[in-house]
């Protein structure tokens, strides 16, 4: 799931590499690694996890990976300034969707520039695909089988703690989710922008490795880089709630704490 600066030089001109600079259009274009092509994964929330809802979610990223040329055949490397949670967004969409060959560059844009390796500044033309879904559910979790599960498993928010308290509110109500307990994703992330290594990582998720996890955050952005962290040091049953608390927290018939 992860791939360094290092590994990355040396495939970035293999034609069956995608390299997708998960940040926004303005950020990409002041500067990209080359052979990048831009999607902005933060333009694309979703709140509605009913079944409906996450019939429509399959529908519409199908589509959107299509437009940016993922095919069964290709490898997929996100990244954004650091091992962040646009990044990790990306991978955990393409591993529910089934697309496993999918990586998150360890460090980032800024770890590749201070290394000093080539980028550029000229946009890269998408290249269309019919890329073919086939959705996991043991990898994304509804706002129902959060409710229905709520003292079966743990429950982890990758906010901060102002969020979490209820201090920073971000939706109808704040608070959080029942029993959740509260490890802001950026705990993750080392100072160079890396991902923490596993005994770090380890310390900071003390859990069972047998225990189902669900973690959520905001919008599903940070809780997909806290699902990449735990599946680096070797968690197998961790969900991420899709609708996390822009959801659950505008649901009044919801519990909170």
């Amino acid at each position: 799931m992860f791939i360094s600066t290092t590994e990355l030089e040396k495939i970035v001109n293999d034609s069956n590499l995608i390299l997708i600079d998960a940040r926004s259009f303005q950020e990409y274009s002041k500067g990209h690694i080359t052979n990048a092509v831009n999607l902005d994964l933060f333009s694309f929330h979703w709140i509605d996890t009913s079944q409906d809802g996450i019939s429509s979610f399959n529908q519409q990223f199908t589509k959107i990976f299509s437009r940016v040329g993922v095919s069964e055949e290709k490898k997929v490397i996100f990244y954004d300034d650091v091992s962040g949670m646009l990044a990790a967004r990306g991978v955990w969409l393409l591993e529910y969707l089934s697309h496993h060959n999918v990586s998150m560059l360890d460090g980032g844009f800024i770890k590749w520039k201070n290394e000093e390796r080539t980028w550029d500044t000229i946009p890269v033309a998408n290249m269309y695909a019919n890329f073919s879904a086939k959705p996991n559910p043991k990898v994304l979790a509804g706002f129902e089988y959060v409710l229905d599960n709520l003292d079966k498993i743990t429950i982890l928010d990758a906010r901060s703690k102002e969020e979490f308290d209820g201090k920073l509110v971000r939706a109808a109500r704040g608070g959080h989710i029942p029993t959740s307990t509260n490890i802001d994703y950026t705990e993750n992330i080392s100072k160079d922008g890396t991902l923490k290594n596993n005994e770090e990582l380890s310390k900071l998720y003390q859990m069972s490795k047998d225990a189902e996890i669900v973690t959520y955050c905001q919008g599903a952005y940070r809780a997909a880089n806290t699902f990449l962290a735990l599946k680096k040091i070797g968690f197998t049953n961790v969900k991420v709630y899709l609708g996390s608390w822009g959801e659950w927290g505008n649901k009044p018939e919801l519990p909170i704490e």
